[in-house]
């Protein structure tokens, strides 16, 4: 299975790329499992402005850079989400994100998983609403980090210090997570054909 690890915040200082990390370390430590880190920070992806909701528009002509984010998101079994909370809610950046996304998430699996002051919590609420839309189906179990994400994570995505309760909750809520996407997707995939 190919996971696409979609960071979704660009802001300077953020620390959802230490969680993208900590999740392609865990999915590529499973069998026949390949997780990919796609960065909003490497796309420049204008304000969408489309004239027409992407899926109805058959015809539809992207710029270059948006045709790139979609082949890099659409050639994936399953997506993971890893977004900061913003004002009780999800980041424009991937809002904007979302909103090119026509027919690359039809069927598959989507994980997600944020942080911030509550961990996160509206922000995955926000999210579970705006993913059936783009024809996917958010898993069930959802990770949530309250605060500290750069205490407890380091830049490469390494818990600081694993021998800690917190430390290994978490890592098996991503283990738990991940089998739930594993399974997501196997079962999706049978279904289609």
């Amino acid at each position: 299975m190919k996971v696409a690890i979609l960071i979704g915040s660009i802001r300077k200082k953020r620390v959802s790329d230490r969680l993208a990390k900590w999740v392609q370390n865990e999915i590529n430590k499973t069998e026949n499992n390949e997780g990919a880190i796609i960065d909003l920070i490497d796309y420049n992806l204008p304000l969408f402005d489309e004239e027409t909701p992407p899926q109805g528009n058959p015809k539809r002509n992207v710029n270059p850079e948006v045709s790139k984010f979609l082949e890099a998101i659409g050639t994936k079994d399953a997506l993971v989400v890893v977004s900061p909370e913003y004002n009780r809610s999800y980041t424009s950046a991937l809002k904007n994100a979302l909103d090119y996304i026509d027919f690359q998430l039809e069927k598959k699996p989507v994980l997600l998983l944020a942080h911030g002051s509550t961990g996160g919590a509206q922000a995955v609420a926000h999210l579970r609403g705006v993913f059936p839309g783009l024809l996917a189906i958010t898993v069930p179990r959802a990770i949530m980090i309250p605060g500290r994400v750069g205490e407890i994570f380091n830049q490469n995505g390494t818990l600081n210090d694993p021998t800690t309760d917190e430390s290994r909750s978490l890592q098996n809520s991503l283990k738990v997570a991940l089998s739930d996407l594993i399974w997501y997707s196997n079962a999706l995939s049978k279904a289609k054909k």
